[in-house]
């Protein structure tokens, strides 16, 4: 499983391990959980940036319509994985 770290602004950085990824309109998104195995946290990510940034930019999915479209398209991926 791949391991990446997060750099949020003027905070500690954050280690996540991507489970998934997926294309929607035209946004690229990751799944990510805070542990490796077993049930953890997991929190849907949107890819903000541009081809030109030298890293990419991350915001978490909070909009319920948003959150719910790519949360099933990420249940119907990963077919052990249940989303709450």
């Amino acid at each position: 499983m791949e391991k990446i770290l997060f750099s949020p602004d003027g905070e500690e950085q954050v280690e996540f391990f991507v489970l998934e990824q997926t294309r929607l309109g035209g946004f690229n998104y990751i799944l990510v959980t805070d542990v490796e195995d077993g049930d953890g946290e997991a929190l849907i990510l949107k890819d903000l940036s541009e081809e030109t940034d030298a890293e990419a930019i991350y915001e978490i999915v909070t909009e319920d319509s948003e959150l719910e479209a790519v949360a099933t398209v990420f249940e119907n991926l990963l077919d052990d994985v249940d989303l709450v």
